[in-house]
């Protein structure tokens, strides 16, 4: 091999192979996930967690294949938007679920929330259900 002619193209297309691979198999997790775990708190975190790694890796694939710079700042615009609104709409997915008790309290390892939930409804003068008290 004549080291004048050494071309990146194939470290390249190799690196963003590997990208490729584990980005699609981190995604496939999370859909494994979404299908195996019993209860809403569990998916919630499979559906979040390695969907970001995922696509990030896929993003990186997907750029160094392009080979030009001006699509860097688009890919990143798309991963920052994902890891904005990916953790704010499990939240709020999570706080719904918990509140309309669509969850296994045995699998909480701790239950952070019950006491601002009960708070929150002794203030308002609901009962343990939810519903309103009819003393």
């Amino acid at each position: 091999m004549n080291p004048e002619t050494f071309s990146a193209d194939p470290v390249i297309d190799a690196v963003s192979a590997v990208f490729m691979v584990v980005g699609a198999l981190m995604s496939l997790g999370a859909a494994i996930g979404l299908l195996r775990f019993p209860d809403l708190m569990s998916r919630m975190h499979a559906a979040t967690k390695p969907q970001v790694l995922g696509l990030f890796l896929l993003l990186c694939a997907v750029g160094l294949q392009m080979r030009t710079w001006w699509v860097w700042p688009v890919l990143v615009v798309a991963w920052i938007f994902q890891l904005l609104t990916v953790p704010v709409s499990a939240h709020m997915v999570g706080r719904a679920g918990y509140r309309t008790k669509h969850l296994h309290p045995e699998l909480l390892s701790a239950d952070e929330l019950e006491a601002v939930v009960q708070q929150a409804a002794g203030e308002r003068g609901l009962n343990d259900d939810g519903e309103p008290r009819r003393d």
